[in-house]
């Protein structure tokens, strides 16, 4: 039983065994099967694939074939409508060419003829030149043997007589026009005074919006830059005044037109380059302090002028305009200095004349208030100033006085020829307005050296600081008439050759002395 068992179990494993690898055969079979389809069907979609991607890269090479094809067709276009036009304006210049070489043409023959026509002209001329000096000869005896005199001697008398007539007829024009000048006076006046300003408006704005910083070497001139120029910038935007680092040695340039935006930034620099710290921060901190201690001496000035002149009850404002004039100048003259004087002789000339020195001294202080405003409106500093005493409450005859002091309106009291000649005094003084001396000396040697030029003058002299030439002449070479026509002469020249303040007198002096002796 148990070997029956045993045998049928055996039987069953063969059996199994069969019968498992008969399964696993066709399991293989049906996986490999598999393996070939998918492989096929891989082949195919790669296949497919392949084929839309070749159809497509057709596309796009025949789109791209196309696209060039166009662009070399434009650029062809292009080249080919630039080759016509550049044909066709050959063709133009061409036919330009031609036309005008056929006009030369035209025109050389036209010269050609006209020339002939000149030397047939020319051979004529000649033959009556001849035929008229022989004619003339013939007249010429003919008149000699009738007045008794020769053509020389003919001559003379003519010419002597018309030189003469000449002369007398060159003095009546000479004394209509000087008559005629006088009553156009003013219009020429101004245009000298336009000619002068111009001829000497750079050297004054040079002069009076320029201050000059003084450094001890030139490697502070680095600091005050700062990196990428940092450090010079803010001064500039602090300051409002243009700062100018060159070759200059030992010297920073500040360029601006007001006076107390320049000294703000003078002293700012000075504190700074003191300091050594020179940064952003630091520079607006220096500018503000700097500024606020200007302010404070500007009225602090004021107050002051004010208080060593004898003048009470003026409004705040304007004692801080006079203290701004501290800070302005006019010809090289401080303007502070300037009112000062005019105080103080309109206040003499008031004392002697029995008006009130007070009012004529105040007016004299303010007379040119005008100068120095916070902003700069379009009229005349005359009549701003009066504007900003009639605004402050001021007396009407100071008012009168300020913008009548250059005869911008008309004087309503007795004051305001006192300003007006005190004014003219403190300006004409010598030396009061700044000149420098080389210049000065060499402008008065030009005066007499340019009087001394023209025959018949003895001596010259320039006095007055410059305002006045006088020319000495020989009585015996000089006439009364020829010496209205020399100082005439002069100060012409002195107006188109020479550069100067104001105006200059020219006085030509003729003497005759007879001396005798009774014994």
């Amino acid at each position: 039983m148990e070997y029956t068992t045993t045998i049928s179990i055996i039987i069953s494993l063969v059996v199994g065994v069969f019968i498992g690898r008969y399964l696993l055969q066709m399991l293989f079979k049906k996986q490999e099967q598999s393996a070939n389809d998918k492989a096929a069907q891989i082949v195919k979609d790669a296949e497919q694939q392949a084929e839309h991607i070749k159809k497509q890269r057709q596309l796009e090479a025949k789109e791209k074939f196309l696209q060039l094809k166009a662009e070399h067709e434009k650029e062809v276009n292009q080249k080919n409508n630039t080759i016509s036009q550049k044909e066709n304006t050959i063709r133009q210049k061409e036919q330009s060419l031609n036309q005008k070489l056929e006009n030369l043409n035209r025109e050389k023959q036209d010269l050609d003829n006209k020339t002939k026509k000149l030397d047939q002209m020319i051979e004529l001329n000649d033959k009556k030149k001849e035929e008229v000096e022989q004619l003339k000869g013939q007249h010429i005896k003919q008149l000699e043997s009738i007045a008794g005199l020769s053509a020389d001697e003919a001559k003379e008398q003519l010419v002597s007589s018309l030189r003469e007539e000449a002369r007398s007829q060159a003095i009546m024009q000479i004394k209509d026009i000087v008559d005629e000048a006088k009553l156009t006076a003013s219009k020429e006046a101004k245009k000298v005074v336009i000619q002068t300003i111009q001829r000497t408006a750079t050297e004054s704005a040079i002069e009076n919006t320029v201050s000059i910083f003084n450094i001890e070497n030139d490697e502070i001139k680095g600091r005050i830059i700062g990196r990428e120029g940092r450090n010079i910038r803010a001064l500039e935007a602090a300051t409002g005044v243009e700062i100018i680092v060159d070759d200059t040695p030992e010297a920073i340039i500040l360029s601006g037109f007001d006076p107390v935006r320049r000294e703000i930034a003078r002293l700012s620099l000075h504190r700074l380059v003191t300091d050594g710290r020179i940064h952003p921060a630091r520079i607006e901190e220096v500018v503000a302090k700097t500024r606020t201690q200007i302010e404070d001496e500007i009225v602090e000035i004021g107050e002051r002028t004010v208080i060593d002149l004898g003048i009470h009850g003026l409004h705040p404002e304007l004692i801080r305009m006079v203290g701004r004039m501290r800070y302005r100048s006019s010809y090289g003259q401080n303007l502070l200095q300037h009112s000062r004087e005019v105080a103080n002789f309109a206040a003499t000339m008031a004392a002697e004349l029995g008006l009130n020195a007070k009012m004529a001294k105040r007016a004299g202080l303010l007379h040119d208030i005008g100068k120095v405003p916070d902003d700069n409106p379009e009229l005349p500093h005359a009549i701003l100033g009066m504007q900003l005493a009639e605004k402050y409450k001021e007396h009407p005859e100071i008012c009168n006085a300020i913008g009548a002091h250059h005869d911008e309106i008309e004087m309503t009291s007795m004051i305001s020829p006192i300003i007006q000649a005190c004014d003219a005094i403190s300006g004409a003084r010598p030396g009061a307005r700044r000149e420098v001396v080389e210049s000065y000396i060499k402008r008065l040697k030009e005066l007499e050296d340019l009087a001394l030029s023209y025959p018949g003058v003895e001596k010259t002299f320039a006095i007055q600081a410059g305002r006045e030439l006088r020319v000495v002449v020989e009585s015996e070479k000089v006439s009364d008439a020829q010496a209205e026509i020399l100082a005439a002469d002069i100060s012409n020249r002195i107006q188109t050759e020479m550069t100067y303040p104001g105006q200059i007198k020219v006085t030509v002096i003729r003497e005759t002395r007879s001396v005798s002796y009774a014994k």
